[in-house]
């Protein structure tokens, strides 16, 4: 049986386990994300209290490692909060290099984090279309693509899959977010992400990713508040105390401890698809 935290992060939820014996294996976090069959979650993440930061290992529900997950970091800064592991500032070593977080109160963080790296045009050829958007690394591979007609109706569900396996990304693919830029300091995203495989209610790299496509097209300014699926707002800015943003950005929104618990032995079951009678 293994102690478990549950926490939400602007829609994205996560299921967090603390110092564990032994690092669970891919085919056990897969079984842990499985949404009816188990806890459900869209990634899991370990923390590990370490004597110059808090280290923490983030998974995608297909139980693949991924570099960095930014919702995820700034849940992962209200737990170690909460386990007592920091007061007021806490520094996240990921994947990606080394985040500093600082919890606002019980339901929002901040984190401070490097400016994404440059964007980059790009055109995917895709169902006889051709999308035209900005490639964006924020630790992990994103394409922001401008949307000019409302959110409301956007087709994450049925573009988002290809966009996302397209061989522009080579094998590992890339997470797609649907963005409306409505004035230079808001946006609006939905995001398809994968590993996953599924729109998720937020994507908080992918709201850092747009920002700087944002910039990068001259639509945009810092401030950036970004409107998601999920409701909450996310905040870009530069990071306190430089005064422009042309090193360290700041990414503020929510971030909440859920439930604790414990998983046990049935929270494995993973049963085969059905062969349906023809």
């Amino acid at each position: 049986m293994t102690r478990f935290f549950r926490l939400s992060g602007g829609g994205n939820d996560f299921l967090a386990v603390i110092e564990p014996a032994e690092e669970p294996e891919p085919e056990a976090i897969q079984a842990f994300c499985r949404r009816g069959l188990s806890a459900g979650a869209d990634g899991f993440f370990v923390l590990e209290n370490n004597p110059d930061a808090v280290g923490m290992k983030y998974f995608n529900a297909d139980g693949h490692r991924a570099e960095l997950c930014l919702n995820g970091t700034r849940c992962a800064v209200q737990l170690a909060q909460y386990l007592g592991w920091g007061e007021g500032g806490l520094q996240i070593h990921t994947d990606a290099g080394e985040v500093h977080g600082k919890v606002i109160d019980s339901g929002a963080v901040t984190l401070d984090l490097p400016r994404p790296g440059a964007p980059r045009q790009q055109d995917l050829e895709h169902e006889g279309r051709v999308f035209s958007g900005w490639e964006v690394v924020v630790g992990v591979p994103h394409f922001v693509l401008p949307w000019s007609d409302s959110l409301a109706t956007a087709p994450v569900a049925r573009l988002g899959p290809g966009l996302r396996h397209h061989r522009q990304w080579g094998d590992s693919g890339a997470n797609i977010n649907f963005v409306r830029f409505v004035d230079p300091h808001s946006l609006e995203i939905r995001t398809f992400e994968r590993g996953v495989e599924a729109e998720t209610l937020a994507c908080g790299s992918g709201v850092m990713a747009s920002t700087a496509a944002g910039l990068a097209a001259g639509t945009l300014e810092l401030p950036v508040s970004a409107q998601t699926l999920g409701g909450f707002e996310l905040e870009v800015a530069p990071a306190a105390p430089s005064p422009d943003s042309h090193d360290r950005w700041s990414l503020t929104g929510d971030a909440r401890l859920i439930a604790e618990g414990t998983l046990h032995p049935g929270a494995l079951a993973v049963p085969e698809p059905p062969v349906w009678t023809p």
